[in-house]
């Protein structure tokens, strides 16, 4: 089953009930990035291995696509997968600052499996987040891609598996690897999880 992404802002999920829906908001971002590129539906959804009408419907908001989905245009794009719920910066804003209330959240599937993006925009060469992982919770669509990952166990117990081998991290554990391995996180535990996240990145694969 194809897992759902769904993305948003701390200050947005409060408010969720009076804005339009997160497909539209990726749709109506979508469109901008696209025609920002001078590119038609046609030639990006060919490009991106995938059919214009299924373009058409995440431009319009009647599809909610996958990770994967993103992830297939935004390499057409020349962009990163935070691009599709980024909101211009205040003009006045330090620009390697983020405010809390900006963070996008990236929320995918049904597990409540989250990663909320903590650097500042148009930063192209490290991007760190904070991974939520409830109990039961993983990670199905881990992406990969030359650079590296790392991080720090802020609360809870995660199964780390990368490559052929394993290790369970408490609070306090930290970790690096090539972002080249195939890797996961679980939350085999009965509590929520919560880990520090941070990618060096050498393609903005996520």
């Amino acid at each position: 089953m194809t897992d759902l992404i769904n993305l948003k802002t701390p200050m947005e999920e409060a408010a969720s009930a009076q804005q339009p829906s997160q497909a539209v908001l990726i749709g109506q971002r979508l469109k901008v990035l696209r025609k920002e590129r001078g590119l038609t539906i046609a030639r990006l959804a060919a490009e991106a291995g995938m059919s214009a009408g299924l373009v058409s419907q995440i431009e319009r908001g009647t599809a909610n696509p996958s990770l994967n989905t993103l992830e297939k245009l935004r390499e057409v794009l020349g962009a990163n997968i935070w691009e599709f719920r980024e909101v211009p910066k205040e003009p006045s804003e330090a620009s390697f600052v983020r405010r809390a209330p900006n963070r996008p959240k990236v929320v995918v599937g049904a597990n409540g499996f989250s990663k909320e993006l903590l650097s500042p925009q148009n930063n192209e060469s490290m991007r760190f987040m904070i991974l939520t992982i409830p109990p039961g919770a993983q990670n199905n669509e881990t992406l990969t891609g030359p650079g590296d990952k790392g991080g720090y166990v802020l609360e809870g117990e995660v199964l780390l598996s990368v490559g052929s081998e394993a290790a369970v991290l408490s609070p306090g554990d930290s970790f690096q690897f090539s972002s080249t391995e195939a890797h996961r996180v679980e939350n085999h535990s009965g509590e929520i999880a919560r880990v520090l996240w941070i990618i060096s990145i050498l393609d903005a694969h996520f």
